[in-house]
């Protein structure tokens, strides 16, 4: 029997567990993850009103109760948890599907001023992740620049625009609903250093920000037109030609009265972020105009556009994890297929999948065919690995170091905490917010 260690219980974590007992009849598996509740980014980073793409959480669930699969939740690996080099012991083979943990940095003078915060924070605060902040985000902001035209920056403004009837239905926690109920952000500029036809937000999150009520989406011709692209789209990929369509509807529709008003702005590249009494008070930044090359050169003219709050959305980063090697290039796990590399060359029984192997590209379902990859060079290598001696059931070993995870049972019980919590305020299910909430739940295990 092979038993092997899945750590991340996100797309790629769980694809990865579902192509391997989908392979071999006699592989299980034990899905590790850091936090006591399961599903990784799709629980964590989408959207709350896209409960389209939640849904995906059924899929995962069932990869989870598989009888071959064990979903081991609260333990961490690395640094105060169990080092890497203990679960090689417990374990004939460990993959690593950590994702991409951190924000990239603009690098730019006042990134760090209160009120200026990357995304991922703004959006861990309203998706009830237990290791966020509530440091006030919209309190006494008016409007909002959002750095970035990627679909996390389409949702953080989107999210900014939305009413307390559209967010209520949702699982939003209660403190993040009441904050953006009570906000008074009405102007909020979805910023690119680039021009239109290079932006990497999808059509269908695009086409969104128009149908946000009371909402007006406005886009300056100049700047689309300074595109060579916009002018003549006919040689874009189908995606960037509707991305140019849908821009071009609202460059050429008339003004409206509305509460929100969102601006695309394009060809704008930050340079500084302006305090106003120690907190932001404005973002400066730098014109910028096609180079000839697909990228944009610096014209040295500059625009301050105001806002007491700042989101930046610049891309993710993964961060080194303790005990296996790192390329602080790519910010990946060096690797072949999947088969992590040390100096080069393989190490046994070591895997990677997932962000953490590739870098941040592609969307959820990129998780599978990568999964697939790496539970193929994993199981080629299988008849070696298995003849490994293992000490016992690494449950019953980690227990007796101190570690107890929270199983299945656990996690249902924190679902029934959080149906008992909406039910309670008069919504549907609410996420709880904090990691006491949580474990008390996880817990209380009588259904």
């Amino acid at each position: 029997m092979l038993r092997v260690a899945v750590v991340g219980s996100g797309p790629s974590g769980c694809y990865t567990a579902q192509s391997l007992v989908q392979q071999d009849p006699d592989v299980v598996v034990d899905v590790l993850d850091r936090l006591p509740c399961p599903y990784g980014l799709v629980r964590y980073g989408v959207a709350p009103d896209h409960e389209k793409i939640k849904s995906l959480q059924n899929n995962l669930r069932t990869v989870l109760e598989h009888d071959r699969v064990r979903f081991l939740g609260g333990v961490q690996v690395g640094p105060g948890g169990v080092p890497a080099a203990r679960l090689r012991e417990l374990y004939h083979a460990v993959v690593y599907c950590v994702g991409a943990a951190t924000d990239r940095h603009l690098g730019i003078p006042g990134e760090d001023l209160p009120g200026s915060w990357s995304a991922t924070e703004f959006v861990s605060w309203y998706s009830a992740h237990p290791d966020a902040v509530d440091d006030g985000f919209v309190r006494d902001a008016r409007s909002a620049v959002v750095i970035g035209v990627g679909n996390v920056a389409v949702d953080v403004t989107r999210m900014l625009a939305r009413g307390t009837a559209e967010l209520s239905p949702t699982d939003m926690p209660q403190e993040a609903l009441t904050a953006l109920a009570a906000s008074r952000v009405t102007d909020i500029s979805m910023v690119g250093r680039r021009g239109p036809s290079q932006a990497r937000f999808t059509t269908k999150e695009l086409r969104e920000l128009g149908t946000l009520p009371d909402t007006e989406v406005t886009v300056d011709p100049a700047e689309l037109e300074m595109d060579p692209a916009y002018t003549d789209p006919s040689g874009l990929p189908a995606p960037q030609r509707r991305n140019v369509e849908v821009l071009r509807g609202w460059a050429e529709s008339p003004a409206q009265d509305a509460r929100h008003h969102i601006r695309l702005r394009f060809f704008l590249r930050p340079v500084e972020i302006l305090a106003d009494a120690g907190r932001v008070g404005a973002v400066r930044f730098e014109r910028t105009a096609p180079d000839g090359r697909g990228g944009v050169a610096g014209t040295g003219r500059y625009e301050d556009i105001e806002a007491q709050l700042v989101l930046r959305s610049v891309g993710y980063r993964g961060v080194p994890l303790e005990g296996l090697p790192f390329d602080t290039a790519t910010g990946t796990v060096p690797n072949l297929a999947g088969r992590v590399l040390r100096e080069g060359l393989v190490a046994p029984g070591e895997y990677v999948a997932g962000w953490i192997k590739r870098g941040p590209t592609g969307v959820i379902g990129t998780n599978r065919p990568c999964a697939k990859e790496t539970v193929t060079s994993l199981l080629e290598d299988a008849a070696v690995l298995v003849q490994k001696e293992l000490p016992e059931d690494p449950l019953t070993a980690l227990r007796a170091e101190g570690i107890e995870p929270v199983e299945w049972s656990g996690w249902q019980s924190i679902e029934r905490a959080e149906a008992e919590l909406g039910a309670s305020l008069g919504r549907g299910v609410v996420k709880l917010p904090d990691w006491e909430s949580l474990m008390i739940a996880a817990h209380d295990n009588v259904p």
